[in-house]
Parts: structure tokens; C-alpha cells; sequence
């Protein structure tokens, strides 16, 4: 196969929206959801080259993760059908306003069962980047040691920590994340999630990027939600603001923001660019129902410029 731009991995679920509480019944969108997959779909609307890799039950909600992925642009010719599980579920129910609680059924799902075996072959021709995300290693043992076969590999890694406290604790997290930072050349965190990489030692967040930097990372780079993000090389620090939008739903916005970020990387963007390009998928993601259905082209982007209430003819 041919050299992609961006190649990551993971799992990728069926996913059910709920307008309100599931025990009353009601209503269900069917739809995909998985945090590889959402960067994957953003990367490749943007116009870049994308390969993801996961493992799928032999189940129809295994063909419509397929069918959508492929249908997105995403090279998924190292995913594959496993028969030793099913596609994993995600349930979603907004519950106060714009407060939204999440039930996994992902235990003994076929992605559980995901090997460095699996993820080796997609690293060849080596992409310009590799994505992982901390929550593949909270899946078991086979998904923690692709990460770590898949981080050493020698292809520059981007980390998004996205810390998952239904899937592990924190000091299981930490376990595993913080071997992986000499490998790591951009990480992406929330402000609460850096304490998850950098070494215990460093007790502020100034601390804890320093260190980070000291250990050969290149780019560190800090989520702040609605206050926008922060980036951090060994030669500059610069802080944006977030885009202001209309708040619809806030699932899958740091995926949106980290598809941002890789795009404007691989562009050649300075870190102001790169930040610019990430709080605006991060907007379009919030603008619109879904994890990924709103992630924009890059034609889109502009369309943040334009005024409130105007219609493009």
C-alpha cells in the first residue's frame, strides 16, 4: 500500500443518541463513534491522506463502521472482521441541558482483542504521522501493546491523552502513558490530563510542559474548552482564543480539535496557524449534533468568518 498521511488505530463502536433519559424509552440515532475514527474522518475532510486500523465484529453494526469510514475517505484496508467478539456500543443520553452521560458496552469487544500484529503492517511505507490516544490502552493488554510496539516504531507520534475514567483510574493511566513519552512527538491534553504524562515530580502545569519538553516532546499542546488552547515548543508559547459558535453538542470536539492541529502540522503551519485551524474544527464539532457529522472541509472553514444570520448564495 501506498504512504498515507496520517495512520492511527483503535476502536470504533456503534454509537445510540438519546434525547433523554434512555429508561424512558423513546427514540434512537444510529450512528459511529470512536475517537481515532473521529480524527480520521476530520484529517480526511480536510483533504489528507488517512489510514485507520481497528478490529470490528462479524455483526452488521461491524459493516456500517466499514461502510461509513470508507465512505469518509479513510483507507481501512487494514481493518478487519473478528469473529471473537462484537462491534463495541456506545450509548448517549443528554440529560441537563447540554450535560451528556455516556454507557459503554465495550467489554470483550472484538477491538479488545486488537495486537501490535494488527497495527504493524499499516505502518508500512511509514506514515507522516501516527495518532494514538490513551484510551486504546485502557482496552487490555493486545490494544496496550500495539501502542507501545506502534509508538516505538519510529514514525513521529502524536499522543492525545483523553483520559477515560469509565474504562481505567488514573494511576493505571499513568502507568501506561508516561513510558510512551520518549517516543512521543506532539502531545495534546486537557489542562487536568498533563499530570497524566509528565512526570510526578512537576505538581504545576508550567512544571509538568517543562518536563514534557525536557524529555524530547516537540510540541506540547493544551485543550481549555471554551477558553481556547495553549501550544508549547522549547522556543514559544502561544495561547488562542476559542471560536465563538452556537453550543449544540460538545462530544467529539477534542477529537475535531486534534484533526485541526495535525492538519495545520502537516500544512507547515506555524503554532499559531496550527492552533487557529484546531479551535476551528474544534467549533464546527460543537456546532453540530454528533461526534464527527459536522467536521468541516477545508472549504468550510471560512464560513467562521462570515456574519451571524447570513446566507451564502
Amino acid at each position: 500500500m501506498s504512504a498515507v498521511d496520517v495512520a492511527t488505530f483503535g476502536e470504533t463502536m456503534a454509537a445510540l443518541r438519546a434525547d433523554g433519559p434512555i429508561r424512558l424509552g423513546g427514540t434512537m440515532r444510529l450512528s459511529i463513534a470512536g475517537a481515532e475514527s473521529n480524527v480520521a474522518i476530520g484529517l480526511a475532510r480536510l483533504g489528507h491522506r488517512v489510514r485507520w486500523v481497528g478490529l470490528v465484529g462479524g455483526d452488521e453494526t461491524g459493516e456500517l463502521v466499514l461502510r461509513t469510514l470508507r465512505a469518509e475517505g479513510v483507507d481501512i484496508g487494514h481493518a478487519r472482521v473478528d469473529e471473537r467478539g462484537p462491534t463495541g456500543l456506545i450509548l448517549f443520553e443528554r440529560r441537563l441541558g447540554d450535560v451528556v452521560r455516556v454507557s459503554y458496552h465495550r467489554a470483550g469487544s472484538a477491538a479488545s482483542f486488537l495486537s501490535a500484529d494488527d497495527v504493524r503492517p499499516a505502518l508500512e511505507p511509514p506514515p507522516r504521522l501516527l495518532h494514538v490516544t490513551g484510551i486504546t490502552p485502557a482496552l487490555g493488554p493486545g490494544p496496550a501493546s500495539a501502542v507501545r510496539a506502534a509508538a516505538q516504531s519510529g514514525v513521529r507520534v502524536c499522543l492525545d491523552v483523553n483520559y477515560r475514567g469509565r474504562l481505567w483510574d488514573r494511576d493505571r493511566a499513568a502507568a501506561a502513558l508516561r513510558p510512551l513519552v520518549p517516543s512521543l512527538s506532539v502531545v495534546v491534553a486537557s489542562d487536568d490530563e498533563l499530570a497524566l504524562v509528565a512526570p510526578p515530580s512537576a505538581t504545576t502545569e508550567r512544571d509538568r510542559v517543562a518536563a514534557l519538553l525536557d524529555a524530547g516532546v516537540a510540541e506540547v499542546v493544551i485543550k481549555r474548552g471554551a477558553a481556547g488552547a495553549s501550544g508549547h515548543t522549547l522556543h514559544s508559547h502561544v495561547d488562542v482564543p476559542a471560536r465563538r459558535v452556537r453550543v449544540v453538542d460538545v462530544v467529539g470536539a477534542g477529537d475535531a480539535f486534534v484533526a485541526g492541529y495535525l492538519s495545520g502540522l502537516l500544512d507547515h503551519l506555524d503554532l499559531t496557524g496550527r492552533l487557529d485551524r484546531a479551535v476551528s474544527t474544534g467549533a464546527f464539532a460543537v456546532a453540530s449534533p454528533g461526534d464527527w457529522e459536522g467536521l468541516p472541509t477545508r472549504a468550510d472553514l471560512e464560513l467562521l468568518d462570515a456574519q451571524p444570520g447570513s446566507t451564502l448564495r
